[in-house]
């Protein structure tokens, strides 16, 4: 029985961490920007690596 208490410990303190996490991707900008990096990559243009001698 003591068991079941010492695994919700360690799940709340998992869950206490990802949404710490969380909270730290969303103050520093993570999900502001959704829409053009889905854009991107349809207007990536290659970058030419060979030169002409």
């Amino acid at each position: 029985m003591e068991v079941i208490f010492l695994l919700i410990a360690i799940s709340i303190v998992a869950a206490l961490g990802f949404l710490a996490a969380f909270l730290w991707a969303v103050k520093t900008g993570q999900y502001d920007d959704d829409k053009t990096p889905a854009m991107r990559i349809l207007f990536d243009e290659k970058k030419s690596t060979e030169t002409n001698n």
